[in-house]
């Protein structure tokens, strides 16, 4: 949940904001401003994530808002007048809505913004734990990763095979895909060295999901992924030690 507030003098377009607002569940609109200074009071005191403010506005311009602001939430402005945009940019202004603003074109800046702001909350450490289970097999590991705004089990006998994406990785089981904001090096630090391997810059694969080996891929599957130089011996002597075992 996100929250948000809306500065605009006209109503009608200040009623029309409230109503998108109103359509996303995952924001909250904390106040409506029809003047920008009693917004930038509220902002002095207070904290939002998103807002939503009009640039031609009586007392002083959005514009003008912002370069006062010291601390900014995520900015989208809204406008009759495209000639701000260029000023807009240089403010480090998220988007710019041009008015008339469709529900189709705000639903789009709110999930780009909100897709900004999840990925640069701080990331839960996420640590491999032991499960106490009553079974035969005894305890079973597994870890925790964010996804979203949620934590999510997943057992490590059930991994497949990691795949790095820039700064996210997705993990792939054996009936799901989880994308989690980390890098492939935090993540392979938490892995049990003697169940999981790293083949690539991009890729780790769990040791029992290998169906096949060939010279520069493995075989999980479907999938077929590329061994790359750097890690062809210590996969190599992984997989050797494996055999003796």
């Amino acid at each position: 949940m996100f929250t948000c507030i809306i500065i605009e003098d006209e109503p009608l377009a200040r009623n029309l904001m409230e109503a998108y607002v109103k359509k996303v569940p995952q924001l909250t609109l904390v106040k409506s401003f029809s003047s920008p200074l009693a917004a930038l009071d509220f902002l002095r005191e207070n904290s939002v994530d998103i807002m939503f403010s009009d640039i031609q506005m009586p007392e002083i311009t959005g514009i003008t808002l912002l370069k006062i602001l010291q601390k900014k939430p995520l900015v989208i402005l809204t406008t009759a007048y495209s000639e701000y945009a260029l000023e807009g940019y240089e403010l480090e202004v998220f988007d710019y809505l041009l008015k008339p603003i469709s529900l189709e074109r705000f639903l789009k800046a709110v999930e780009k913004a909100t897709i900004r702001l999840t990925a640069s909350q701080p990331v839960v450490q996420e640590k491999i734990v032991q499960e106490i289970t009553v079974s035969s097999e005894g305890s079973q590991a597994f870890i925790f990763v964010k996804d979203g705004t949620k934590l999510v089990k997943i057992r490590l006998n059930e991994i497949l095979y990691i795949e790095g994406l820039k700064d996210y990785v997705s993990i792939h089981t054996k009936d799901k895909k989880v994308v989690t904001l980390q890098t492939m090096k935090s993540l392979e630090t938490q892995l049990p060295d003697n169940q999981f391997i790293r083949i690539h810059n991009s890729f780790i694969i769990a040791f029992d999901a290998i169906d096949a080996i060939d010279k520069e891929k493995v075989q999980i599957g479907k999938n077929f992924l590329p061994i790359s130089d750097t890690y062809r011996k210590a996969f190599k002597e992984f997989i050797e030690k494996k055999q003796v075992s």
